[in-house]
């Protein structure tokens, strides 16, 4: 169990009594930042939408030798089964695996509010119908979340059911979001969290490490918006660079690079420390399939690297929050 930091495993044991386990689903969505008009969406994403590992029908298709090609991201996966057979491959996966008994529902892929408020309905109850859930989770972008859509999100919570949305943020720098292409403002994303607590929700965010430009400052900067923000969890994720995406080009032309692991170990625990003491860390390291991705290509997996960390940080005294 990590000491240093305010982690997820804990926060889920304290709230429901043992551990709750993630099924993600792909609920057949697209991403508005793909359009034609914004470009061919983010420069890390390789098209597969941040499917759960279980849940992947053409992963072979993926290589980190892969051109970009926005016609290809779009269409290369084939729409998976239906959601329930999803939950119901999930569910065998993580009890067989782990034993899992509680579940979260978890909309995990593209843009997961990006449809009508009716069809959102529709998907969202054929999940919830599926079986008992603890919390139903949907990833989304800040730009993509109208007040009808919150007002349903807020209508499926329940004192058996918490609802959370996970906007992907980034970075605090407008800069760095205009760089990477991903089509909204940090005050965007400032006014979907608002917009969202205002309708009973609680908020994770996404942030990545190691953005072309980035440094100490920007990392600082972002812990600390989304303390202010008052987003309850957190997912930090370290630049991947993987086949067939726009970063990819620069990465091989030389033009930008991935941190190393004691780079890596370096910026999380700065973000760390300015993070504020009681949001939940639900993630701090980005997980590619190795064969899709060419940076960084030496790296320890994941619980070797947030043993690093918990070490480092015991070492220097430091802990979540403590600069915040």
């Amino acid at each position: 169990m990590y000491s240093r930091w305010n982690a997820y495993s804990s926060y889920l044991k304290a709230r429901y009594g043992e551990p709750v386990y993630r099924i993600g689903v792909d609920g057949g969505f697209s991403c508005p930042n793909r359009d034609r008009e914004r470009h061919g969406g983010c420069a890390f994403c390789d098209g597969t939408g941040s499917i759960a590992v279980y849940q992947r029908s053409a992963e072979s298709g993926y290589r980190r030798t892969a051109a970009y090609d926005a016609k290809r991201a779009d269409t290369i996966l084939p729409r998976l089964l239906s959601i329930r057979e999803q939950i119901e491959r999930g569910r065998e996966f993580l009890g067989r695996r782990y034993g899992a008994r509680l579940f979260s529902l978890s909309f995990q892929s593209w843009t997961n509010t990006y449809d009508s408020v009716d069809n959102l309905r529709r998907i969202y109850d054929e999940g919830l119908s599926a079986m008992p859930f603890r919390e139903m989770i949907v990833s989304t972008r800040p730009d993509c979340v109208g007040e009808d859509v919150l007002a349903l999100l807020e209508s499926y919570i329940s004192p058996d059911l918490d609802v959370w949305v996970e906007f992907g943020l980034q970075s605090a720098s407008d800069g760095t979001l205009k760089a990477i292409n991903r089509g909204h403002t940090v005050a965007d994303y400032v006014d979907a969290v608002e917009r969202a607590h205002d309708h009973h929700l609680k908020v994770a965010t996404h942030a990545i490490l190691g953005l072309p430009g980035e440094g100490r400052e920007d990392f600082i900067r972002t812990a600390r918006l989304i303390g202010d923000v008052g987003s309850e969890a957190v997912k930090v994720h370290n630049l991947h660079v993987a086949g067939g995406t726009l970063i990819a080009s620069s990465y091989l032309a030389g033009d930008i690079t991935v941190m190393s692991e004691e780079r890596t170990l370096e910026s999380t625990e700065i973000f760390l420390r300015h993070l504020r003491a009681d949001v939940v860390v639900e993630r701090l390291i980005s997980e590619t399939p190795y064969h899709r991705l060419l940076a960084p290509r030496v790296f320890p997996d994941k619980s070797k690297f947030l043993q690093h960390l918990e070490r480092r940080m015991e070492e220097h005294g430091t802990r979540q929050g403590d600069q915040a």
